[in-house]
């Protein structure tokens, strides 16, 4: 199963491999496989020096961090997604946020489901009946099913 990750997911894991987001990236590659944008590399990037003081961690334990949280993700351009998805994303998160558009288009290229941690985003696109934006919770819930299958 395709699971597209947003930012806040990815910089979440980063800032601590330990947690349960870090370890559903680096413990569900028999049941998942993580794909992300390089949208997400630029917004980490963007956001170094925040990652550097909420995890009180140097440059090269985030780097370390940073290196495994990667591997496990398929990173696509978001050039490379066909037009037709990211005029459906712009449609769908125009009035949401549209920083979140190249997540929502992958997602709708690959008939994915997007894992994120914007309740702002989750909530805007299940107000318009998009389904296929799940929580970390959901994500939980979703590991420990298919794992019993």
């Amino acid at each position: 199963m395709i699971i597209i990750v947003d930012t806040n997911i990815a910089f979440s894991a980063i800032l601590n491999t330990k947690s349960i987001i870090g370890d559903l990236i680096l413990n569900s590659n028999t049941i998942f496989q993580f794909w992300s944008c390089h949208y997400l590399l630029r917004e980490i990037d963007k956001h170094w020096e925040k990652l550097k003081r909420i995890s009180k961690l140097d440059d090269n334990d985030i780097l370390e961090s940073q290196r495994l949280i990667y591997k496990n993700i398929d990173f696509i351009d978001e050039g490379q997604i066909p037009k037709k998805y990211r005029v459906q994303a712009y449609d769908l998160v125009k009035d949401i946020d549209l920083n979140d558009m190249a997540f929502v288009a992958l997602n709708e290229y690959q008939k994915s489901v997007l894992w994120t941690g914007d309740k702002v985003l989750i909530s805007g696109l299940k107000e318009i009946g998009y389904d296929r934006a799940i929580t970390t919770d959901e994500m939980i819930k979703l590991r420990n099913r298919l794992e019993k299958q």
